[in-house]
């Protein structure tokens, strides 16, 4: 089983302050998760990692 305590700091930060999005997270599935942390790896700053958070609530599964 996979542990999500190995989120990448910025991610773990960003969803930190966003409530809404930090919920969303929190409900979907291992795979769904992994697959959020994984597009995670292609972000190059905290204003991208910021807007991508942002958007997480918004994005249909």
């Amino acid at each position: 089983m996979e542990k999500h305590d190995d989120l990448p700091l910025g991610f773990g930060m960003a969803l930190a302050q966003n409530e809404q999005a930090m919920t969303y997270f929190a409900n979907l599935t291992e795979e769904q998760k992994q697959s959020v942390i994984t597009a995670t790896h292609n972000i190059q700053s905290k204003q991208e990692m910021h807007n991508y958070v942002q958007n997480l609530p918004r994005q249909e599964s």
